[in-house]
């Protein structure tokens, strides 16, 4: 992969471009994947591209609505591309794209665009603007090509949603109690969303908004936490534990954005309709 070198200032566990910085050139290219599209005034629209090495951007894409735009289909959401970009006041303009990656069995199947719509949008709820984060954009585009690839569709969603946790920083803690600091026993402990963790049974009276969270779907988790792809695609549990882990993460997620992810209602409408035809 070709990834564009630029002076850089660091910003907290990433980098941040150095907008004032008069050395970078007007026009440069970087690999990027089309996570959101906002339309802007009659043909134009306004792309979140998340990049290797830029992080989160954005750029106007002049007349890409237009019929007979070149471009539009190179910058269609949910495709991997290289861009060219002319650095401007205020946004970057795009000036050129060519495809790398379409991963056209996600655009193809309803059911794998619902899948891929929730993880392009916690991409973009989870990040700030221009800060490098090599290894989420890593995740991201492993995790679209698990989408087109692999069967096991719901734990790439939970491996995504608990690596995601890792790399932004709220990795949750599933080992000792976050109250008294106890290792947890192999029992009915609670998840607290606001404490950042597991309560003991002793101590899950502090906080109310707290769940209760079986023994199996702890070591899920754990498991989640601290393997690769490789083991975790291996792994078979049934519906009623998937359901519960899927559960425990979404309220965690919402905690953390305080705000409802707005592709869950979407995604859960096409799984419950493709039940229906199983």
């Amino acid at each position: 992969m070709i990834y564009e070198s630029l002076p850089v200032t660091q910003f907290r566990s990433g980098y941040t471009l150095n907008v004032n910085n008069m050395s970078e050139p007007r026009n440069y290219k970087t690999e990027a994947i089309i996570i959101k599209k906002t339309k802007l005034g009659e043909a134009d629209r306004i792309l979140t591209l998340y990049t290797p090495r830029l992080g989160k951007i954005q750029a106007v894409a002049k007349s890409i609505r237009q019929p007979k735009s070149k471009m539009s289909g190179h910058l269609e959401l949910l495709t991997f591309s290289m861009v060219s970009l002319a650095r401007g006041k205020n946004l970057a303009t795009v000036t050129g794209s060519q495809t790398i990656n379409s991963f056209l069995p996600i655009k193809n199947d309803l059911k794998l665009t619902a899948y891929a719509l929730y993880v392009i949008e916690l991409v973009n709820q989870f990040t700030g603007e221009h800060i490098e984060d090599h290894a989420l954009f890593k995740l991201l585009l492993d995790v679209l090509e698990k989408l087109c690839s692999e069967k096991n569709r719901d734990m790439i969603l939970r491996y995504f949603e608990v690596k995601l946790l890792d790399n932004v920083g709220y990795r949750p803690q599933l080992r000792q109690c976050v109250s008294c600091r106890a290792q947890l026993k192999p029992t009915i402990n609670s998840f607290c969303p606001g404490a950042g963790g597991m309560l003991c049974p002793d101590c899950k009276h502090i906080n109310h908004f707290c769940y209760p969270i079986s023994v199996n779907a702890v070591k899920i988790l754990r498991l989640l936490q601290g393997c690769n792809y490789n083991t975790i695609s291996r792994l078979k549990i049934n519906t009623e534990l998937d359901l519960e882990i899927e559960r425990l993460l979404r309220i965690y997620i919402k905690f953390l954005l305080e705000k409802e992810i707005k592709s869950v209602s979407w995604l859960d409408t096409i799984k419950k309709q493709a039940e229906k035809i199983q």
